[in-house]
């Protein structure tokens, strides 16, 4: 899939252009790849600082707990970026396969407003509603 790369900095996908465009693809592509760059950075930038703390000596109990509740908060933080860069990896597919803005749930576009709050949504506000209503039912299935 060939995406317009030539977008100006301030573009920002419009109702009135057909949806999801090249323009568009091109823009959500973009801003994904920034959020996956970022949160690269960070997890890098988080590991580098559980490593150094791991080689610090810690003086009492107290100092010891707090530093293992400092750690077991980054892992945690670690852990939530690497969810979300597989769920950014998948939007990225979606884009190469054509399926990206579409609900896979019901196949109607997910709205413009909807991917700019979340470039990762994989269903309509709708079908995501109904998701979220059935889960906190206890209801399992589609």
């Amino acid at each position: 899939m060939t995406l317009d790369n030539d977008l100006p900095p301030d573009y920002s996908p419009r109702e009135d252009e057909d949806y999801m465009c090249p323009r568009h693809l091109a823009f959500f592509r973009g801003r994904l790849l920034q959020w996956r760059s970022e949160l690269l950075a960070e997890s890098q930038r988080t590991r580098a600082a559980l490593r150094d703390d791991a080689q610090l000596e810690v003086g009492d109990e107290a100092d010891r707990a707090s530093r293992e509740e400092i750690q077991a908060l980054e892992l945690r933080t670690r852990e939530r970026y690497l969810r979300l860069l597989g769920k950014i990896d998948a939007a990225l597919g979606r884009i190469e396969d054509g399926s990206y803005g579409f609900c896979e749930e019901t196949g109607e576009p997910i709205g413009l407003a909807r991917l700019l709050a979340r470039p990762i949504a994989t269903l309509s506000l709708e079908a995501q509603e109904r998701h979220e209503r059935r889960e906190r039912l206890g209801i399992q299935g589609s």
